[in-house]
């Protein structure tokens, strides 16, 4: 592609988003912290899923203030049912910083808001960009598959090199003159119509310019390698309910859902049969008989399989935190757990995502 032709793609990727974009309220604002924040709700979430929870975190806080002045809490249970929940943790981070010792001021150049807890270089190009108008190229997964295919470029878009030569390309195509619409127009593009199966080509406007559409390999680009194999993990969970009162556990250290709850359990490195989970628990959390056998569920995050076993007990245990059950609704569980608690447990205004 030549400067006529990135000439003629911008252009026509102007008049394509004028009629196309979808209403989002983050397109709408110039302020960064609103930009920052459904940045961060959609690193990895889908729009669709993402949008009540932006609705909500500005209803509850407005400004980067009255977010930095929240409770680590109240945070992990309004962000509960996203996943990835260390992004709440470097919301709270990023908003005390700002708060405090910017005195609510963003910076408006990627290079200082990468040094900000959480924010990464597509987060830090976003937020320079369609904050501040900063002439930075914004590539997520929806810019490099356009750009894959409209330039052939076979080097996989999940490897450093794949990206690299895609960031390059990206700047050099960037409108500077308006990089923040230029931005999102792109990124509008692959999101509704140079999507990942089957694009529509024939109502495509940049068919004539695009390498994969006149070789027929819109199904093989962009390139990616193979992902990592999951990692299984083995976790079995006992239910204790006394007196109207759980016995639960506040996850910590940087593995998987950090500072949400999760009942007593153990986890261990391989499968168990059923009467192995049952003694495995009995002897670790000390009871006198075997639990009560619940349910089995498989639940996969983005790098791992998760394999859980549920047992409950009447047994006290004496060295658990028990919480009454009224609580228990204020208190942040992973999704998987929160349907164990809606479907075995009779908690007050509870539900299930």
């Amino acid at each position: 592609m030549n400067s006529a032709s990135f000439s003629a793609i911008r252009r026509l990727l102007r008049e394509w988003y004028e009629i196309h974009a979808r209403d989002l309220p983050w397109r709408h604002t110039r302020d960064p912290y609103k930009i920052w924040l459904s940045e961060t709700i959609l690193q990895q979430t889908r729009v669709i899923q993402g949008l009540p929870y932006y609705h909500k975190f500005i209803r509850r806080f407005p400004d980067v203030f009255s977010l930095a002045e929240a409770d680590e809490e109240e945070i992990k249970k309004m962000w509960e049912g996203l996943g990835y929940y260390r992004r709440a943790d470097y919301l709270h981070k990023t908003a005390d910083i700002i708060a405090r010792e910017r005195k609510g001021q963003f910076p408006s150049d990627p290079a200082s808001l990468r040094k900000l807890p959480g924010i990464g270089p597509y987060t830090a190009a976003a937020i320079a960009s369609f904050a501040f108008n900063y002439p930075i190229a914004v590539v997520d997964a929806n810019v490099s598959r356009v750009l894959a295919r409209l330039s052939g470029e076979f080097t996989p878009v999940n490897t450093p090199q794949g990206q690299k030569k895609l960031n390059r390309l990206a700047q050099e195509l960037l409108d500077r003159n308006n990089p923040a619409l230029f931005n999102q127009s792109l990124m509008e593009f692959g999101a509704l119509q140079c999507v990942p199966r089957n694009p529509d080509c024939t109502v495509c406007p940049l068919r004539d310019f695009c390498f994969a559409r006149r070789h027929a390999l819109t199904d093989k680009l962009p390139a990616k390698e193979p992902k990592k194999p999951l990692k299984h993990r083995y976790i079995h969970y006992l239910i204790s309910l006394r007196n109207n009162r759980l016995a639960i556990r506040k996850r910590t250290g940087k593995d998987i859902w950090r500072g949400l709850y999760e009942f007593p359990g153990k986890e261990v490195s391989a499968p168990l049969t059923p009467s192995e989970s049952g003694e495995l628990l009995r002897r670790t959390l000390q009871l006198r008989n075997m639990p009560v056998r619940l349910t089995r569920v498989e639940h996969t995050l983005t790098h791992r399989k998760l394999h859980l076993t549920f047992w409950t007990t009447d047994e006290y245990l004496p060295d658990e935190k028990y919480v009454p059950v009224e609580q228990i609704s204020r208190l942040a569980f992973p999704s998987v757990l929160r349907k164990i608690l809606a479907e075995w447990i009779n908690i007050p205004n509870f539900e299930a995502e």
